[in-house]
């Protein structure tokens, strides 16, 4: 139940409106922003669904959206919504794939410079919340990211109020005071999308063992979300590392197996010591507990986290990553396959970029050699080159390490030909000679440099 103290019940009830009366705030021209994540406004959605047909010429704009966007969805002819995201949930690559979305690229951190140069203008901002507190603040929990910077230049902000939201200690920016608010709607309280539990194959199983070697007392990890992050995660929780530190854009159940087994002081760090740091989670329902008023953790805005200048000030940063496939020359798609957008840049760059010049730090993406395309044929992810269209992540001048289930070979100070030999000697053995004679083929690469 929302705690309402008399210093601010009048002002609540003021601003109280129902999902519907908030939909009909939606005018069409206007610019409107779901924040994104897990505070994407899903109760609001459902009614602005009901009356998309009313409005023309309405840019919606999200990230990450949890699930479907309903207003997307009823304008499937897209002659009433525009819809643009800055990076690819599974519902909106559905949305995509039907052409009901464009792609917003971006560097993560950069968003909210983005908003405050005026290029990312709002008329409205639809953001679920935590029930206010004593203080009169509505806590953005799971998901900090840039929230506070749209609500500082958008014209209208509602709150959508959600006691299922766990409330989250901060650094900065984790709330906003309800004197900034213009509108609040109290929803149906609907539970949090989970992530499913993912079991780590044993190519992935694989991967993780060779990252643990990677690490020592004191790193400060950064993982992504995956089969192999979690794996990689529980073999930390029994490998007796100590002293480790989290620095990390999105925040998953591994860290917890890390936590309880006494892995992680976050003492080492030299920012944002002896916290936990993060900008989103996404997990199952025991990792929202465990955030829940966690004085051992700290959400800061994304322009703080993914820092790499931040990023780089911790020393021993060790930021692990995965993408879809690696070309010869080094470079990495983690976005797009052809035509076809899939996720979207997140923090990889910025964290592949920070880790480098992070103290001893150390960036590693990871991919399995090979996968199985919808004809039952096996394919592998080191190819000569992507398919037309396909986005290229991390450019060949910043990529350090890259990692399959074959070994680890680090890039960095390595000639054209020296990476497509690496690259090709982790590739799975059934393509091998294929990619050397397309390397030859490419000239970047002869069997007259060959080392056996």
């Amino acid at each position: 139940m929302n705690i309402i103290t008399p210093q601010y019940e009048s002002e609540y009830r003021s601003k109280l409106i129902s999902g519907e009366e908030a939909a009909r705030l939606v005018q069409s021209n206007s610019r409107i922003c779901y924040a994104g994540f897990i505070l994407s406004p899903v109760y609001i959605d459902k009614f602005l669904a009901q009356r998309v047909h009313e409005l023309h010429n309405v840019k919606l704009q999200t990230q990450v959206y949890p699930g479907i966007c309903q207003a997307v969805w009823a304008d499937q002819k897209r002659e009433h919504i525009i819809f643009t995201n800055a990076h690819f949930s599974i519902g909106d690559r559905i949305l995509h794939d039907k052409g009901l979305c464009d792609y917003l690229p971006s560097l993560f951190h950069e968003y909210p410079r983005t908003v405050e140069c005026g290029y990312a203008g709002t008329d409205i901002l639809f953001m679920r919340a935590t029930a206010m507190d004593k203080n009169g603040f509505f806590n953005f929990g799971i998901a900090n990211t840039f929230v506070k910077t749209i609500i500082k230049h958008a014209k209208t902000v509602v709150v959508e109020v959600n006691k299922n939201i766990p409330y989250c200690l901060g650094g900065l920016d984790e709330s906003v005071h309800i004197s900034e608010v213009d509108y609040i709607v109290e929803s149906d309280h609907a539970p949090l999308l989970t992530a499913p539990e993912e079991t780590p194959s044993e190519t992935e199983k694989k991967i993780a063992s060779m990252l643990i070697n990677e690490m020592k007392d004191g790193s400060c990890i950064q993982l992504g979300i995956g089969g192999m992050p979690n794996a990689l995660g529980k073999l930390i929780a029994s490998s007796g590392l100590k002293d480790l530190g989290v620095h990390t854009e999105m925040l998953v159940d591994s860290y917890i197996d890390m936590f309880e087994q006494g892995c992680i002081s976050n003492n080492k760090k030299k920012v944002y010591p002896g916290k936990m740091v993060y900008t989103f989670a996404f997990g199952s329902q025991r990792l929202y507990d465990f955030m829940d008023n966690n004085p051992f953790l700290a959400s800061y805005p994304v322009n703080m986290v993914n820092d790499p200048k931040i990023i780089a000030a911790n020393p021993d940063v060790v930021s692990i990553n995965n993408c879809l496939e690696v070309d010869l020359y080094s470079q990495v798609s983690s976005e797009s396959n052809g035509f076809r957008h899939i996720t979207g840049t997140g923090g990889q760059w910025d964290f592949v970029y920070g880790a480098f010049h992070s103290e001893g730090g150390k960036s590693f993406i990871c991919l399995e050699s090979t996968y199985t395309d919808k004809n039952g044929n096996l394919k592998s992810r080191i190819v000569p080159t992507f398919k037309p269209g396909t986005v290229v992540t991390v450019t060949r001048n910043m990529v350090h390490y890259i990692v399959t289930e074959y070994g680890i070979v680090q890039l960095k100070g390595k000639s054209t030909w020296e990476r497509a030999e690496a690259l090709i000697g982790i590739a799975h053995p059934d393509f091998r000679e294929e990619l050397i004679a397309e390397a030859e083929k490419m000239n970047i690469w002869t069997r007259t440099n060959r080392q056996d």
